[in-house]
This record gives C-alpha cells, sequence and structure tokens, in this order.
C-alpha cells in the first residue's frame, strides 16, 4: 500500500431501540459488515449522540418510551445541521397508517421487525450508497464550480472539461435514481416509485372523471416459516421467483413494486371496474397456487390481497396503499390466501384499534387498572377456597372497560406481558395483605392467568420468583391458569417450565378445558394440579343425566390422573345440584358472586358467604352481593 494512501473510514451508524436484545442483535449484523456502530436506548440518548458526533445513518425504533421514534426524527429534520441524515424506521407495527406516518416525517426507509438479516444488510448498504453518491455529487458541482473562475482565459478547454464531468454527473444522477427507484433483491420498482406512479394516476383521475384505477396490496401467507424452517437466502430466491410469476401474470402498463420484505403493491391502470380488479387479484392467488421449484427445494406459498378501487375523495396516494393495506389484514383475518375489497367501515376499525392500543399504551404507563376477584368454592361444603384474579380497566372516558375488550389488542402487540406481570404482582400483594390480616383462612389460594406471550418469556420463572419473593406469598397459595392452546403451540418448552413451577410447589391448572385442543396425551404428560371445565359445558347441563354433556366424562378423567376440578359459569341451583352429584371438587360463577373489587372481597372473607342461605335457591346471589 502506498505511504500517502489512506484505509476508508467506516461508516458511522446510529441504532436506536428501547429493546437491549435488538440493540446487540443489529450491533453484531452491523459489526461484522465493518460499520463503526454506536448504540442509544431510548430517543434522549439519540439525540444527544447525533450532537455529539453526526452519524452517516440512523436506524430508529418507532416505539419508545419518553421521545419515541416519530419525534426523534421530527427533531432531526427540523434542525438544518442534522435534516439530511437519513433514518431507517424500525417497528413491529406493520399498518399501513404507520408506514405512511413514517415516511411522512421524514424516514429514508422503513424496517418491520423481526429483522431479516439480507433486508437490514441491503437497506443500510443502499442508503449509505445513496449518500456516498450524493456527497460525490456535491463535490463535483464544487469542483466544477471552482474550475469554471479558473479556467475562464481557456474557454476551450474549460468547455471540454466541463462536459467531461457533466457527463459523469449525468451517469451518476442515473445510478442514483436507480438506486432510489428500484428493489435491490428483485430489481422490481419500490415504493417510492410505486408513490411516484400511484400519484401520477390519482392526478390522472381527478382531471378526467372516465379514468378508473385499482390498487392491490398483497403480503405472502406464513413466509415467516419458509425463512426460519430453510433460512434467509431461501427466503430471498423466494422473493425473487414470486416477483418473476407475478410480473407474468400481469400486463405491461400495470405497475408492480415491492414494498418491503414480503410484501408487493400492484397498480391496475385503465380498469373498467371492481370486477376487473378482482379478476386480477384471482388471476394472482392462482399463479401462486402453483409450486416454486428453487434451486434446492420445492415450496408451495399463498398471499392475501386487499383491494382499493379509486373512488373521488381520494386525494393522496398513500391513503389509497394504506386502505388496501387495511383489506389485506382482513383478507388474512378471514381466512388467508384470499382477496378483500376496502370498504370504509375497515379504516374505521382500524382508526378504533390504533386508538385502543394507544389507549392502553397509556394506561399501562398511568396504572388505570385494577384486579377484580371472583371466589372459587369448594362444593362439597360450600366453603370459600380462593379467587380468580381478573383484570379490569378503568378508561378515563368510557369507564371500566372487560378484558374482552382489550386483551386482543394487548395480546397482539405484546402489550399483555406487561399487563400479565402486573395483573400476578397485585394479586400476590393483595394476597399477602388478607394473609397479614389474618383473613386468608386455612387455604385461600390465589388463581392468576398466563397469556401465551407470557408463557414464551424465557425469564417467565425468574418473574415468578421476583414476585414471590417481594410479597413473601407461599407458592402452594399461588395457582396459575393456562389455556389448552397455550401448551400446545410449544410444548417442549411449557413442559420444562411446567416442570421448574411445580417443583417450588406453585399449582398449575388447564383453563377453559375442552375448548381447545382436549388433547387427554398432555393430561397425562404435564404436572399438572388443577382442570377448570369451561362456562359452555356447564350452560348446557339439564336436568337429566343425558343432558349433563361431557362434563361427567370431564370430571372422571380428571379424577382419574389425581387433578382437581373446578366448573366456571355456575349460575343455578339446578347447575350447583347436578355438579355436587358428579362429585365436582369446586366452583365459580354468578350463583355464588360476580368478580368483586378488593373491598368487596375482603368483605366477603370477613362475612358468611351469602351462597349459604338455604332459602336463595336458584337465584344469582350475585344480584344479593
Amino acid at each position: 500500500m502506498n505511504a500517502t494512501q489512506t484505509e476508508p473510514i467506516p461508516a458511522d451508524i446510529l441504532v436506536v431501540d428501547d429493546t437491549p436484545e435488538n440493540l446487540r442483535l443489529l450491533a453484531t449484523i452491523l459489526a461484522k459488515e465493518g460499520y463503526n456502530v454506536r448504540k442509544a436506548l431510548n430517543g434522549s440518548m439519540a439525540l444527544t449522540a447525533v450532537q455529539t458526533v453526526q452519524p452517516d445513518l440512523i436506524l430508529l425504533d418507532i416505539m419508545m418510551p419518553g421521545i419515541d421514534g416519530y419525534e426523534v426524527c421530527y427533531r432531526l429534520k427540523s434542525n438544518p445541521q442534522t435534516a439530511r441524515i437519513p433514518i431507517i424506521f424500525l417497528s413491529a407495527l406493520s399498518d399501513g397508517l404507520d408506514k405512511a406516518k413514517a415516511f411522512d416525517g421524514g424516514g429514508a426507509d422503513y424496517i418491520t421487525k423481526p429483522f431479516q438479516v439480507q433486508e437490514v444488510l441491503a437497506r443500510v448498504q443502499n442508503q449509505l450508497t445513496l449518500k456516498a453518491v450524493e456527497r460525490k455529487n456535491e463535490e463535483l458541482q464544487a469542483q466544477l464550480e471552482a474550475r469554471v473562475k479558473e479556467r475562464t482565459h481557456q474557454l476551450e478547454t474549460a468547455n471540454q472539461e466541463l462536459q467531461r464531468e457533466v457527463q459523469e454527473r449525468q451517469q451518476l444522477q442515473a445510478e442514483l435514481l436507480k438506486m432510489a427507484l428500484n428493489d435491490v433483491l428483485t430489481g422490481l420498482p419500490n415504493r417510492a416509485l410505486f408513490m411516484k406512479r400511484l400519484e401520477k394516476a390519482l392526478h390522472q383521475a381527478q382531471t378526467d372523471v372516465a379514468y378508473q384505477f385499482a390498487v392491490l396490496f398483497l403480503d405472502c401467507d406464513r413466509f415467516k416459516v419458509v425463512n426460519d424452517s430453510l433460512g434467509h437466502f431461501v427466503g430471498d430466491e423466494l422473493l425473487v421467483a414470486i416477483a418473476r410469476r407475478l410480473e407474468q401474470s400481469l400486463s405491461s402498463q400495470h405497475t408492480l413494486a415491492r414494498l418491503g420484505g414480503d410484501e408487493f403493491a400492484v397498480l391496475l391502470t385503465e380498469v373498467d371496474d371492481l370486477n376487473s380488479a378482482t379478476q386480477v387479484a384471482d388471476q394472482i392467488l392462482a399463479a401462486l397456487a402453483q409450486p416454486f421449484q428453487l434451486a434446492r427445494h420445492e415450496v408451495f406459498i399463498n398471499a392475501s390481497i386487499g383491494i382499493t378501487l379509486h373512488q373521488p375523495g381520494y386525494e393522496k396516494p398513500e391513503h389509497l396503499l394504506r386502505d388496501a393495506d387495511t383489506a389485506m389484514y382482513r383478507a388474512k383475518a378471514l381466512g388467508r390466501g384470499q382477496h378483500q375489497v376496502f370498504d370504509p367501515v375497515m379504516h374505521t376499525r382500524a382508526l378504533q384499534l390504533l386508538q385502543l392500543e394507544t389507549d392502553l399504551r397509556r394506561a399501562i404507563q398511568q396504572q388505570e387498572f385494577v384486579v377484580h376477584y371472583q371466589p372459587i368454592v369448594e362444593l362439597n361444603h360450600n366453603q370459600l377456597v380462593g379467587f380468580e384474579a381478573l383484570v379490569r380497566w378503568h378508561h378515563p372516558q368510557h369507564g371500566l372497560l372487560s378484558p374482552a375488550i382489550f386483551i386482543p389488542v394487548a395480546e397482539e402487540t405484546g402489550l399483555i406481558t406487561q399487563i400479565g406481570h402486573w395483573v400476578l404482582g397485585e394479586a400476590c400483594q393483595q394476597l399477602c395483605k388478607w394473609q397479614q390480616g389474618n383473613l386468608d383462612g386455612p387455604n385461600l389460594s390465589i388463581s392468576v392467568n398466563l397469556s401465551a406471550r407470557q408463557v414464551a418469556q424465557l425469564d417467565l420463572v425468574k418473574q415468578i420468583d421476583q414476585v414471590l419473593a417481594d410479597t413473601q406469598v407461599n407458592p402452594q397459595a399461588l395457582k396459575l391458569e393456562i389455556t389448552e392452546s397455550v401448551i400446545m403451540e410449544n410444548p417442549q418448552s411449557a413442559s420444562v417450565m411446567f416442570q421448574e413451577l411445580r417443583e417450588r410447589q406453585i399449582q398449575l391448572s388447564i383453563d377453559d378445558f375442552g375448548t381447545g385442543y382436549s388433547s387427554l396425551s398432555y393430561l397425562h404428560s404435564f404436572p399438572l394440579n388443577i382442570l377448570k371445565v369451561d362456562r359452555s359445558f356447564v350452560q348446557r347441563m339439564t336436568d337429566s343425566s343425558e343432558g349433563s354433556g361431557l362434563v361427567p366424562l370431564i370430571i372422571n378423567i380428571a379424577h382419574s390422573l389425581g387433578l382437581t376440578v373446578v366448573a366456571e359459569g355456575i349460575e343455578t341451583a339446578q347447575q350447583l345440584a347436578q355438579l355436587k352429584a358428579l362429585n365436582c371438587d369446586c366452583g365459580q360463577g354468578y350463583l355464588f358472586s360476580k368478580p368483586l373489587t378488593v373491598e368487596q372481597a375482603t368483605e366477603l372473607i370477613v362475612k358468611t358467604p351469602p351462597w349459604l342461605d338455604s332459602n336463595l335457591n336458584s337465584v344469582p346471589l350475585a344480584e344479593i352481593i
């Protein structure tokens, strides 16, 4: 190496994410490629890091406590000194509204979690190359101006030099334009080019009322399974094959683009009506139904397609893409491998869910949740033996909300892990208070539900240990309730975790038995203590023994395995009498009590339970409490 030459300075990349695991993963990936990586755990740290040394590129998480990614991007873009730093947003959110907001805020690109290594590297390299080309272009411009001033007296020579450098600049601009408007992997137009053509079509429709067009948003179903099982290189090979097959299914007048990941979009120009668009969608689904013969694998994959037909009232191209995206998610929800046409109701529902998620995140920060306690009764002696902890949400505008309203959103967004951990701690803390006040009786226990997200956490047992240590609750008084579906999603890891909990003498309960897989094999395989019969079976019980349905069989099987049986949803004295005749151990339901506040539950412990009153017969006792 010549002594005058120096090693190229590695690009400086700032990674901002409030999840340490994500920081480590991205830092490792980028460092292996020779980049200089700096890390920030929140928005404030990111802004400080940028002021200290301006990075060449920022990978920015959207959802962070305090200053979120959108605000960080806004502040940087508002400052002339930092406005030109390219920002790639990182988010688990894949809704069209979130993506549109990211790009409207000045984001250069958008990567959806979980990360695909090759996509991350490709998008990072693309942005760094774009910046390098822009810097080179600026340098050339400066050189041109300097040379023109120096050589005004040599016009002929200067003109020749100027022509050469103009050609070089045009070549650089052409390369920059190609990189900026085309997907690196598939060669298809990317989001930027697609939005330009969509904007052009929208403008034409606004000036020509007879002009009609449609947007198709396509997402491959279960593509993650291919990446996880065969690897990302095979996944990339499949994406290229999908792109080629989609091209063959469309005419040259239409625009096919890869938006990112396994998402594609199609702009159908000059369509006659909605039927024309759905016919194209059917052709695409039929084409994708055929197997893909890759280098070493045969792969089957289908897709879900959302369709938006241009209507008067659309003013921005991103709104068309957003609505097609919304319709695509509706197609997935209805079973995948199909297409759905956008309806305004879908957008309203999406906005409601987005608002609910926003409110839910605020509720966690402001501790708007409360725990209600439903009594669990030993049926033979009608004795109170415990409570099931049930979370409720005191919404500042809508009042007390049922879990059925917010738990599905909490599970989808992952917020259920924070809520579930809080409920566990709150319930154990309350049991500790009852014990300290000598109100717990000899066998009073607390039952807490575990969600699938919680069970998937590697440190769940450690979290439970910490809660028990903080509250000093006897582990034998804690019962953890898990549904059948949670167990069957990952039986091996569940078995290991259950064994660890069993070693701590924590009791394990199968919740809502009969509504899921109902496999007898896991009742033998897992260290279970309790089986809860779902309320739907209890409510179908009638006077005759034949009308008891599966309840006798479930109770007999559970007892043969040494399990305690708890019947849910007991509402009448008739149901109670039948369950006692079947030797059901325990029960809960409105016949005994609705879920109670802490104060009501404490009063119930102190006083004689109202269900001991023999005069109540079949009256739902919850009305008396």
